[in-house]
């Protein structure tokens, strides 16, 4: 399947189901499908722990499972898969290269710059960080690199690095959004491991006319830069989303440690059992519920529902049943929990749109593109990369 008969035939089903992903449940109590496909929302409501914990682990059991009940989830499937990118083997980096890089970095920086051909063009790493991975391809294809970078600090650290390493890197301290940055494009070949949004968007729009070898783009934080909707980057993109639907393709969590889920879920049922208390005294429907203070989270259930309501201007009673509303929060999470397992059969499906929207994006620029994983989603769920090279 070429790329715009798979982005088509993606938007189309997405169109077709928003009823399913868009309502989140966390703030909607019964996502209408549940009464339009009552056998799927008693067989997910009834599930057992350890059968829920099994299928949130695995997206291709959650999709076999789902799709006894809908009759379109194999087709979501087969629309979301792409297999891996060819790899080669790399030039050994050298005994000082992993200095400062943390493990699971380390090893999506290898699996990146492996995973594509040969760089054959000075390299140009965009939204660099510290520079590890124009590094890594500097050393390995013995190409001249140069790293664009908006915080000071990190562009000090990549230099500090690659006087190191002995990597004659360019430190380019720059922001990424700006006009100015797109003229270090020409005649390189550009990497983007993991840059947020519109940072990675931009490159797209803008390379009909910059001038670059090749690109090779591992998206992620798909809402970033779209806070008033997403805005496509090819034209046959017909798909509205705002930030709350951009944010559903990067809710996988497979790589939290244990106590950060754990932390989580707490936070959760704390969260949950306020809405509730909250519905209860206002009555149901949808509303914010802004970012709070982290230090509220320290305390006790208690304290954080009064101080949250005061944050959020909600009248409490002179009394209030804290232990009630946590066992209804924790009771709800395990619901949302559930009724999610629908809503995040789509998770994937709608990355893989976003992501084609971005290899048609290149190929209406007049690239030659490939798109497929560069690693499995238990070192990073965000394992698509696009590959983009000029004709």
């Amino acid at each position: 399947m070429n790329h715009r008969a798979r982005f088509l035939a993606l938007q189309s089903l997405l169109q077709d189901n928003q009823a399913f992903w868009l309502p989140p449940p966390f703030y909607v109590h019964r996502p209408a499908w549940c009464e339009e496909w009552p056998a799927l929302a008693e067989a997910v409501l009834g599930l057992e722990d350890a059968e829920l914990e099994a299928l949130v682990a695995s997206p291709e059991a959650c999709r076999d499972w789902l799709a006894t009940y809908l009759p379109f989830a194999g087709e979501l499937g087969q629309l979301s898969d792409v297999a891996p990118l060819p790899a080669r083997s790399l030039a050994p980096s050298g005994a000082h290269f992993d200095w400062f890089i943390p493990g699971r970095k380390r090893a999506q920086i290898e699996a990146f710059a492996s995973h594509g051909p040969a760089v054959a063009a000075p390299l140009l790493e965009w939204c660099a960080g510290k520079g590890h991975l124009g590094r890594r391809l500097a050393i390995s294809d013995g190409q001249p690199v140069s790293s664009l970078e908006i915080d000071p600090d990190l562009c000090e650290d990549a230099g500090r690095l690659a006087a190191r390493v002995g990597v004659a890197q360019q430190v380019l301290c720059a922001d990424a959004l700006e006009a100015s940055s797109r003229t270090h494009v020409r005649g390189r070949e550009v990497l983007a491991l993991h840059a947020c949004g519109e940072l990675h968007r931009s490159l797209v729009r803008s390379a009909g006319g910059d001038g670059a070898h090749a690109y090779r783009i591992a998206p992620c934080c798909y809402y970033r830069g779209a806070q008033d909707g997403y805005r496509p980057v090819s034209r046959e993109a017909s798909l509205p989303l705002d930030g709350r639907a951009l944010r559903l393709a990067v809710t996988e969590t497979v790589t939290a440690p244990q106590r950060q889920r754990q932390r989580l879920a707490r936070d959760q049922a704390w969260k949950l059992g306020f809405i509730a208390l909250r519905n209860a005294l206002e009555g149901e429907a949808i509303r914010p519920f802004p970012p709070m203070p982290s230090q509220l989270l320290s305390g006790d259930f208690p304290t954080y529902g009064e101080a949250v309501a005061r944050r959020q201007g909600v009248r409490l009673p002179a009394e209030v049943d804290w232990g009630h509303w946590l066992a209804v929060g924790e009771r709800r999470r395990g619901e949302v929990r559930r009724l999610e397992l629908v809503r995040h059969a789509f998770r994937r499906p709608l990355e893989m749109w976003l992501v084609m929207d971005l290899a048609r994006g290149f190929e209406e620029a007049g690239f030659r593109v490939e798109v497929g994983t560069f690693c499995e989603r238990s070192l990073t769920p965000r394992n698509l990369m696009v590959l983009a090279e000029a004709v």
